[in-house]
């Protein structure tokens, strides 16, 4: 069916915007083909059904809205106690002067913008294949722009358990800065890393994240979005699990005018386990977009999507979930859970949990939520001294640690715990 002329336009107004970075072969040929998708596609809008309820007019615009600088402390930084080999991009271009020495024993880990000028290299066989998977049967047009014009990010290839998490951190320098990245993992057969991201990144972020998970393999993933409220942001996870490998994530978002999460699992093995999980804090002018959707296409695995938000002062939550389970998955267990709290009468909670079955020996379930601050609770604290303020963050707290429990590491789990009560702390005075 042919494109409307207004998303034809659209596209070719943001594409006139950008340049396709040249490469080998390899490289190109993916970009090439991503390139045709976009224009096949079209990119997206308000009419779309997944995008019904996120506008992405300041996604898809020409230039970038300029998003206001705030001043990095010492107290800020994400992960800052944890050893860590830290790779840190400065508004969307690697900064090797800030990032620790990428040699590590466990993993192999190059520049995309390096890469991409040698002819062999086994990026290949990943490098825009899962985000054209994810294509189908969702269009994602945005994660097919990325992969077509990408300037940087980081090829990681783990063969054995790395020594350390990896840390992606991403500085915001430039108020008008539009920043691409697109990161791609391969987890070779019995390895097992951990890869943490945080930071503002830019005034507005493209980053597309593949995964590819082998037999046994294990990857972790936690991932902190906050800091610059005016900051735009939307990114693509796109995974492919092996026989008995398991993938963890979990995304922590405060503060942020507008961000949009997508999440594409396809578990292709089995006795495979995923789960995806994440937390989000608005106040005000906050829209936060998790959309997620997971395909079954094994036998006895497992699924899990655990989402949390807590809005107040007119800010604004959505979930678009979905777990689809092919005939041949049987024995599936998957649950998806997402809920929001809403602090007062003007913040909004949009979900579309969906479930979509062709397999009779399964076990799924899902389910969505919206309420206030329970009263009884409340009430129950406040005659024991907590004062108001106090007890709704402790109940606030509360709501969210199913979310944090999907961390397996107790440290970070901490550290996310702390921040969160500090994010409230701070909007409490």
């Amino acid at each position: 069916m042919a494109l409307p002329q207004t998303k034809i336009d659209a596209t070719e107004a943001r594409l006139s915007a950008l340049e396709v970075p040249q490469g080998a072969g390899w490289a190109q040929s993916a970009r090439s083909g991503a390139l045709a998708r976009v224009r096949a596609m079209g990119l997206p809008a308000r009419r779309d059904e997944y995008w019904k309820f996120t506008n992405p007019a300041d996604l898809i615009a020409p230039e970038a809205i300029p998003a206001a600088l705030f001043e990095d402390r010492a107290e800020s930084i994400v992960f800052g106690e944890i050893d860590r080999l830290r790779l840190v991009f400065v508004d969307g271009v690697f900064d090797p002067d800030q990032s620790d020495d990428p040699a590590m024993a466990g993993v192999e880990i190059d520049r995309l913008a390096e890469a991409q000028a040698v002819d062999i290299h086994w990026a290949r066989d990943v490098y825009g294949v899962l985000e054209t998977r994810g294509q189908d049967p969702v269009e994602r047009p945005l994660a097919a722009l990325n992969t077509a014009t990408a300037t940087d990010g980081v090829l990681i290839r783990v063969t054995g358990k790395a020594e350390k998490p990896v840390n992606l951190t991403y500085l915001h320098r430039d108020t008008g800065s539009d920043a691409t990245l697109h990161h791609v993992i391969k987890v070779e057969p019995g390895a097992e890393i951990t890869v943490l991201e945080n930071g503002p990144a830019a005034a507005r972020f493209n980053k597309c994240m593949e995964i590819d998970i082998a037999d046994g393999g294990t990857f972790h993933h936690i991932r902190a979005q906050g800091r610059d409220h005016e900051r735009r942001a939307m990114t693509h996870m796109f995974t492919r699990l092996g026989r008995e490998s398991t993938y963890k994530s979990f995304t922590l978002t405060a503060n942020g005018v507008m961000t949009r999460n997508e999440q594409v699992v396809e578990i292709t093995g089995d006795d495979a386990v995923a789960h995806v999980a994440g937390a989000a804090l608005g106040d005000g002018d906050f829209h936060h977009d998790d959309t997620v959707f997971v395909t079954h296409d094994a036998v006895n695995c497992e699924s899990r999507q655990v989402f949390k938000k807590v809005l107040r002062n007119g800010a604004t939550g959505v979930f678009q979930g979905k777990i689809l389970v092919k005939p041949d998955a049987q024995k599936t267990d998957g649950y998806q859970i997402s809920q929001s709290l809403l602090l007062d009468d003007d913040s909004t909670f949009l979900a579309k949990p969906e479930l979509e079955i062709y397999a009779d020996d399964v076990a799924c379930s899902h389910g969505s939520t919206s309420g206030a601050i329970d009263e009884t609770a409340l009430f129950y604290l406040r005659s024991r001294g907590v004062p108001t303020g106090e007890a709704q963050d402790l109940l606030v707290l509360a709501f969210l640690a199913e979310a944090i429990e999907e961390i397996e590491d107790e440290a970070i789990a901490d550290d996310i715990r702390s921040r969160l009560e500090g994010w409230l702390a701070r909007r409490r005075g």
